[in-house]
């Protein structure tokens, strides 16, 4: 009866059938659907979003491409942090695992020489009191009688009672060497994922780039200090085709920067950085071939004696807050509300800085990005 019924119904008709009749409405219909169809086929966006391509401008590229640096910067600190944590880590995990083994070696020797003393009891015609706490199956009873056997007041009680400590020393070594490895696997995790962010960024930059002709890149890195991943600087001696200004790497302007400086600290760190120019940023890098913003300026303090952290996040705490109407030759210039990029002001306006993947530490105008914060490390 079922299928009887079953057969009588009318066909359940394909949501885009009635598209394929040959009357004027559906043909009508039909038309639509395609357009909208292959509207959607065509759609993309910059970070997979679905959404449509327009044909930019080169002045639309050279904002987006600002905007996925910006984005892929903000990634790199959080990375260094991530880096930073996972290495400090890793160092206390080994000297946690080295403890833990010297601890146990005195562990085993105090644990022999109970036995020795058991051995020699047993032989003289028993084992004293004391000493059978050690045989017990239950370690727990060693740190629990330890008090007591020490108040007793024996030669045993005392080995026991430092076999005790002994014993709870490596369990309490062993317990902090395994929260340092979960914390190490967690800061391993975010690691990767900063790198993939970074990656995809970056990526996405290139590709917004390569839209782009050779003649249409060049112009928008000289206004605007962007360049290709893949592009190469010229003629690193004289500076030309880096954005760079006349005499910018000559002795005489580190001298002149560094003379400017409030301390020899802070000179110190200048011609540093005046010595960094042309070599490439790599993000996560801290020197001495390649350097990312906050690597730079890490590595530039510490030439003149001072131990900076290792992101802007927490260098911009690494001495009192600057007015930018008294910056002075080494001071760190923040930019951006995240606090995301660092340079090293050198006088004039101007700052040495590592901007992004492609274009190497440069000089540059601190209004070239929002202004933040400035600090004067001490």
């Amino acid at each position: 009866m079922t299928a009887t019924v079953a057969s009588h119904r009318k066909p359940r008709q394909h949501p885009l059938a009635a598209l394929t009749g040959g009357s004027r409405s559906a043909r009508t219909a039909r038309t639509a659907a395609t357009l909208a169809l292959a509207g959607a086929a065509t759609a993309t966006g910059f970070d997979g979003t679905g959404q449509a391509a327009p044909q930019l401008t080169p002045a639309q590229v050279t904002e987006r491409v600002h905007a996925l640096y910006q984005e892929a910067e903000v990634a790199t600190q959080s990375y260094d942090g991530a880096k930073e944590a996972a290495d400090t880590a890793r160092e206390e995990l080994s000297r946690l695992q080295d403890e833990a083994a010297r601890r146990t070696t005195e562990l085993n020797a105090a644990r022999s020489e109970l036995g020795t003393m058991a051995a020699s009891q047993y032989r003289s015609g028993g084992v004293d009191p004391t000493v059978r706490l050690l045989l017990s199956a239950d370690p727990q009873r060693y740190l629990d009688g330890a008090a007591v056997l020490e108040r007793a007041g024996s030669h045993q009680a005392t080995a026991v009672a430092g076999y005790a400590r002994r014993l709870g020393s490596v369990r309490q070594v062993q317990r902090r060497a395994e929260d340092t490895a979960h914390r190490l696997a967690e800061t391993e995790a975010a690691l990767k994922k900063h790198r993939v962010t970074i990656v995809h960024k970056l990526g996405a930059a290139e590709q917004l780039l390569n839209r782009l002709t050779a003649e249409q890149r060049q112009r928008m890195a000289g206004r605007s200090g962007v360049h290709g991943a893949g592009e190469r600087r010229a003629d690193r001696g004289t500076g030309r085709g880096d954005g760079l200004p006349d005499g910018a790497r000559t002795g005489a302007g580190a001298a002149a920067a560094a003379a400017q400086a409030p301390d020899s600290r802070a000179a110190r760190a200048v011609a540093f950085a005046y010595a960094a120019l042309g070599k490439p940023y790599v993000w996560g890098a801290t020197g001495p071939s390649a350097y990312d913003c906050s690597g730079l300026t890490q590595a530039a303090w510490r030439s003149g004696g001072v131990s900076l952290p290792r992101t802007t996040y927490t260098q911009i705490s690494s001495g009192p807050r600057i007015d930018r109407s008294r910056l002075a030759p080494g001071d760190l210039v923040f930019f951006y509300s995240g606090i995301s990029h660092v340079g090293i002001y050198i006088g004039d306006g101007k700052m040495i800085h590592a901007p992004h993947p492609g274009a190497p530490v440069r000089i540059a105008p601190i209004d070239q990005m929002p202004f933040a914060a400035a600090t004067r490390p001490a």
